[in-house]
């Protein structure tokens, strides 16, 4: 609940180079119908809500968070220096970690 229209705006505008026609917000309140074990109610939190109109003839389209991996050669992902799973020192552990041994 800390962004304000402007800054809503301007986040758009020039981090996704998003032409914005114009901002609406409201707050959206939580709900409080649940209660505990001591019969009081429990509140979830309020939030803010944002309706954002873009200028005439524009798109948003998400950027990709997750893009796939490359393919090896052999078919599997390609793997990854440093997260590369190391083989257990000890082989009858049975996949136990090695700061639970004693």
């Amino acid at each position: 609940m800390e962004m304000t229209r402007v800054d809503l705006r301007n986040y758009l505008e020039r981090i996704y180079n998003v032409p914005v026609a114009a901002v609406r917000t409201r707050v959206q309140h939580g709900s409080n119908r649940k209660r505990d074990h001591r019969n009081v109610r429990i509140k979830k939190p309020d939030y803010k809500v944002a309706y954002v109109q873009l200028a005439h003839g524009q798109t948003f389209t998400f950027p990709d968070l997750f893009p796939e991996r490359e393919q090896s050669p052999a078919g599997g992902p390609v793997e990854e220096g440093p997260f590369q799973q190391k083989p257990s020192s000890n082989p009858r552990q049975g996949g136990i970690p090695n700061w639970f041994s004693l």
